[in-house]
């Protein structure tokens, strides 16, 4: 039978192990706020609104006509040269290309590559929601529509939501969403050029109304479904960062003799995430270094 004292010190034992801390990478992600769960609700029924009305040939779509017939293009032509040049703001591959750049650099500077992850995420995201829509609907685009007030569903198109306005949404929310200190500034930038990215699609005559009214629901939904893939990309970036450091990091410096990478006996720069504290070791100083008792003016207490 354990004693008293023999059960005191197992226990002082356990008490005095060192408590194995979780890494904040595999901490498990904050659940959505419920202001967060009720904006996602709001635009997710918006979302279905627009689309019941599209399909039920409502009022809304005699909007679509009357904005049509009217030709903003027409009224205001001295910003048609302008206007039909920014709306690549909105394209998916200029945008991208543009956004890439500069969260592959923000990937370099922080070690890590979940800005680009992040990116990849949401497109994908974005192409397999607005993509489904497309081809369910095949809606007609205003210059090739043939009966007027027509739905012009079902017809082989691809215009319904504008892909414009939702990849401007997403694209540059992203920028907003990995912003660390003008958060603030980069929202009320992502808003703008979803909106006005939205509203020239409409003034050039490639997109009805309610196509740019979806596109702006689309894009809103995938930026706030994105938080809960936060675990699936900190696992992908781990994995990541720890096969970059294992194998290409040792594979570059072998390539390049030291060149552009870690040198022997040097600074090893593996990749770090944001969250982990870089530490210095210290080093052993050499015996000549300390000067002789003679040389001091205070003695040595040995």
């Amino acid at each position: 039978m354990r004693s008293q004292r023999t059960e005191g010190t197992l226990l002082e034992r356990e008490l005095d192990k060192p408590v194995e801390e979780q890494p904040p990478s595999r901490e498990r992600w904050r659940p959505l706020s419920r202001t967060h769960k009720i904006l996602f609700g709001i635009t997710l029924v918006a979302y279905a609104t627009i689309i019941v009305a599209v399909f039920s040939t409502s009022r809304l779509v005699a909007l679509d006509w009357e904005v049509m017939k009217w030709k903003p293009y027409e009224h205001w032509p001295q910003f048609w040269d302008f206007l039909n040049y920014y709306v690549i703001a909105g394209q998916r591959g200029p945008a991208a290309i543009v956004v890439s750049a500069w969260l592959g650099w923000r990937s370099w500077r922080t070690k890590s590559w979940r800005p680009l992850l992040v990116l990849g995420v949401s497109l994908v995201l974005l192409n397999m929601s607005v993509g489904a829509v497309k081809i369910g609907t095949g809606r007609l685009g205003p210059h090739y529509a043939h009966i007027y007030g027509s739905n012009e569903i079902f017809l082989g198109g691809d215009i319904f939501p504008s892909g414009h306005t939702a990849n401007a949404v997403v694209t540059w929310g992203v920028v907003a969403y990995l912003a660390t200190r003008w958060r603030r500034t980069g929202a009320v930038l992502a808003c703008w050029t979803g909106l006005s990215v939205g509203a020239t699609t409409v003034y050039l005559g490639t997109h009805w109304v309610t196509d740019v009214v979806a596109g702006w629901c689309a894009g809103a939904l995938v930026l706030l479904i994105l938080p809960l893939f936060e675990p699936i990309i900190t696992s992908a970036d781990d994995r990541m960062c720890g096969y970059w450091a294992e194998t290409v990091g040792p594979r570059l410096r072998e390539r390049f003799g030291g060149r552009g990478g870690n040198r022997p006996g040097g600074k090893v720069n593996l990749p770090v995430r944001p969250d982990q504290k870089r530490t210095s070791v210290p080093m052993a100083r050499d015996h000549r270094d300390i000067p002789s008792r003679a040389n001091r003016s205070v003695p040595i207490v040995s």
